[in-house]
């Protein structure tokens, strides 16, 4: 890739960035590159991983260029730079790293926006710098630890192996599971040591949360403060999902305004349909992304492609009679032009 492209692919994925939360990290541009997915950025930060880099699907000299590009390109928006440590979420906190062979003062920076006021920057700087929570993987498969020779239902990370809650001075903790966020939120303040809980998807491949390792009493105490006040929070939720699904409606009415003006021979009830599709919230779709929210134009043609590979092309059909999913991408590829044509003139 030309250096001209890249600075220019920088450019648009950290534009997006700015856009939806007022401000750009070198994280943010490299996933959005899709130089690395999420999930290698969950390893790197659990301490799984001794560099970013080695999990990328580029070089250590194309992530400083991009650490380069970003910066020229901040500093041109008049984005304010704030120096932020990353640690792992293991008992050492031990200070993470991006490249084996390169300073990381370049990929540490965060780029504020100017209209941010003091207190939000205050605030986001304290949040940033704030050390990551710490992680027990559940273990799929036989582990042993590396103090003990033993074994356990979870694992914490030291020194680059894995030690079970005994050694790791954690065996007093108790298992809440996922599923009640009050619950949760509350007893993880109440707690002086926690944990957060993960097993990795094999599907999905990704770390997924499970719960919460936390002190008994912190629990007991989390309980009585959920009972004491759960009706007010019933009726805060119900408030909540209104507001949501105000939001969604904007959001959705939006889209189909951009997908119209994209493509101006899209008929206004399919363009309304591929918007309230693909902005579903909670269901992973394009529609849903950073890109999207941000109406980014690539983002909304994805929603429109999607859209016509399942209704104007035999592309289901294809997958059900044992097609690979590539290869019968690859013969609807000019069906889809052409729609994508017939879209973009004027009826």
């Amino acid at each position: 890739m030309s250096k001209p492209n890249l600075a220019r692919r920088v450019a648009e994925a950290a534009e997006i960035a700015l856009t939806t939360r007022k401000y750009v990290t070198f994280i943010d541009v490299v996933t959005a590159l899709r130089w690395l997915h999420t999930r290698h950025v969950d390893t790197w930060r659990q301490g799984r991983a001794a560099t970013l880099a080695e999990l990328a699907a580029v070089d250590e000299d194309r992530l400083l260029a991009t650490a380069g590009l970003l910066r020229d390109w901040a500093r041109a928006k008049g984005l304010k730079p704030v120096d932020t440590p990353y640690v792992a979420g293991t008992r050492d906190r031990r200070e993470l790293r991006f490249t084996a062979a390169h300073a990381q003062e370049p990929f540490r920076v965060h780029w504020l926006s100017p209209d941010l006021s003091e207190a939000r920057v205050r605030r986001l700087t304290e949040a940033q710098s704030k050390a990551p929570d710490l992680v027990a993987v559940s273990p799929l498969d036989d582990w042993t630890c590396a103090s003990c020779a033993g074994t356990g239902p979870y694992l914490i990370m030291e020194d680059d192996t894995p030690h079970c809650l005994t050694c790791a001075d954690m065996d007093h903790l108790v298992f809440l599971p996922s599923g009640n966020a009050a619950l949760s939120r509350r007893a993880k303040q109440e707690s002086g040591l926690s944990a957060v809980v993960v097993r990795y998807n094999r599907r999905r491949r990704l770390y997924q949360r499970q719960g919460l390792l936390v002190e008994e009493a912190a629990l007991a105490a989390a309980e009585d403060r959920c009972l004491a006040d759960e009706e007010v929070r019933l009726r805060r939720r119900e408030r909540d999902r209104v507001r949501r699904a105000d939001q969604d409606v904007e959001f959705q009415a939006r889209m189909a305004a951009e997908i119209a003006r994209l493509f101006p021979g899209c008929p206004e009830e399919r363009a309304r349909e591929i918007a309230e599709h693909a902005g579903l919230r909670g269901s992973g779709r394009v529609g849903r992304s950073a890109a999207a929210r941000a109406l980014d134009e690539n983002a909304i043609t994805l929603a429109v492609i999607a859209s016509i590979r399942h209704l104007d092309t035999d592309y289901d059909s294809l997958l059900m009679s044992g097609v690979p999913r590539m290869e019968a991408r690859e013969r609807i590829r000019g069906a889809i032009e052409r729609k994508l044509e017939e879209f973009r003139v004027p009826r």
